[in-house]
């Protein structure tokens, strides 16, 4: 299947986004709630129409960028959020995005990117965090499609990507996923090495 930036952004343009819920999940919305330092740097790639951009934005967290390779998922977002920032809005591929951030934000991508590049996805996340940065977010805990996005897998598969260059922090059973996600996802936690 081709993964290209026109074959995501022709699902945006089709709302052919069976992925997204609509607004932001509990785990990751528990999550931001108990962070205290507002002025982190937060990158979410693969964002799509981020609503948890929005959430951290509205919480005051003013160092969010959002990162998708599709224009019209960006699009989406800042006609949600006019008074988010501009040059926090990067359309680019995540493979060759720069910068330096805290905390990254995994919802939905890594299942969207070809399984022959998570450990490539692991190596790019690692460069793009600072010295103790956080990788946080779920990861689908199922078999999904082989073909197709989404691409599910498991615990113990997902480990061998992240297990040399991270601390495994938490690495678990979502117990606050939403319904249509019950048992089927992984929160982590994951600091760089």
């Amino acid at each position: 299947m081709n993964l290209d930036s026109n074959s995501w952004n022709d699902r945006y343009l089709g709302n052919n986004t069976g992925w997204d819920v609509g607004y932001i999940t509990t785990p990751l919305k528990d999550y931001f709630d108990q962070l205290v330092d507002k002025n982190i740097s937060i990158l979410i790639p693969g964002c799509g129409n981020s609503y948890e951009a929005e959430y951290l934005f509205n919480l005051g967290f003013r160092n969010v960028y959002v990162l998708d390779f599709s224009k019209k998922a960006l699009e989406n977002f800042k006609s949600r959020t006019n008074n988010f920032p501009e040059e926090n809005i990067l359309c680019v591929d995540f493979f060759s995005a720069d910068g330096n951030y805290d905390l990254i934000v995994e919802q939905t991508f890594f299942c969207a990117i070809a399984v022959e590049r998570r450990f490539e996805y692991a190596r790019k996340a690692h460069s793009l965090l600072n010295k103790n940065g956080r990788l946080v977010g779920v990861f689908f805990n199922a078999p999904m499609y082989k073909d197709h996005p989404p691409y599910g897998g498991s615990k113990e598969e997902y480990i061998k990507y992240f297990l040399s260059s991270f601390e495994l922090n938490i690495f678990e059973p979502s117990y606050n996923s939403i319904p249509s996600r019950k048992g089927k996802e992984l929160f982590v936690k994951l600091i760089k090495k």
